[in-house]
């Protein structure tokens, strides 16, 4: 736990084996935890900081995405090439949706239509609708994909291939490719560049993806696509989270242990936090 006044850790809570995932409900109350080898979704009430309940989340969550309606839960079960749908509120399994090899990442819409679902050995988006829980169209992308981000008004999909080392930016109508990026590091070999994360700002301006063992952070136009700089953060860094304003965007470095606070307006990085090890996941709540 990270105190955003002072970018200091303040504590540290016990959760499941290898938590990886993290989001919030939709009133900032509860913390959905993918603790993955503890094949489950924990529920932790944050005014308490107690883990209140487990879901049935199939096996080996790794990420997962909140429908907008705050009820249905879209998980992807690695081990088991399937999503998995719960309702939170009664904790039951909706639905079981077969998908590609090795599912990673996970996004739903802010409209609510769509959940997609990235498989990394397939090497596919995959569509599911929500409507009626049925996968409905695939999206080939580059090698690997881990991770996909909706613009704010749902007509876009942007979505990391790690070992492919671009971003695809999918019109999500036709659920095609209308832009892949390519990055290039100055001094960092292009087999460490390597995709994962990607926060999108909400006014539009900015798209950060990080670059896993390039050790830096891409920031990108998100309107003309344009790579304006690398931010230079701790190593192999996975994901991201804006603080409420959007002045501060976190990043989690798994390798050396620490999240590193980047100042939007300026584009530097200001702080280094350490944390404990490997982190992956991280969320900010008001």
């Amino acid at each position: 736990v990270i105190d955003l006044d002072t970018l200091e850790t303040v504590e540290t809570l016990d959760v499941g084996q290898r938590p990886r995932g993290l989001t919030l409900s939709r009133d900032n109350k509860l913390l959905y935890i993918c603790a993955s080898d503890s094949d489950t979704v924990q529920v932790m009430d944050l005014a308490t900081r107690k883990i209140i309940k487990q879901l049935p989340s199939g096996a080996d969550p790794e990420q997962f995405a909140l429908h907008p309606n705050n009820k249905w839960l879209y998980i992807s079960n690695e081990d088991d090439a399937l999503v998995t749908v719960v309702d939170v509120d009664n904790e039951e399994v909706l639905a079981q949706i077969d998908v590609g090899v090795e599912p990673e990442g996970m996004g739903v819409s802010p409209d609510g239509k769509w959940a997609v679902n990235t498989s990394e050995t397939t090497n596919m988006l995959h569509w599911i609708d929500t409507s009626t829980n049925q996968l409905v169209d695939n999206t080939l992308v580059d090698q690997r994909p881990r991770h996909v981000e909706f613009n704010k008004d749902s007509t876009l999909l942007w979505a990391s291939s790690e070992i492919g080392g671009t971003v695809s930016v999918v019109d999500v109508e036709k659920r095609e490719i209308i832009k892949t990026l390519n990055f290039k590091i100055k001094g960092v070999h292009p087999d460490k560049v390597q995709p994962v994360g990607i926060k999108l700002s909400s006014d539009g301006k900015y798209a950060f993806v990080a670059l896993g063992p390039a050790n830096h952070i891409a920031v990108v136009d998100a309107k003309t696509y344009e790579v304006l700089d690398y931010l230079l953060v701790g190593r192999r860094v996975w994901h991201m989270a804006f603080n409420i304003d959007e002045s501060r965007l976190l990043t989690t470095n798994g390798v050396s242990g620490d999240v590193s606070v980047i100042d939007v307006d300026s584009l530097k990085v200001i702080k280094s936090i350490k944390v404990g090890r490997y982190p992956w996941g991280v969320v900010v709540a008001p």
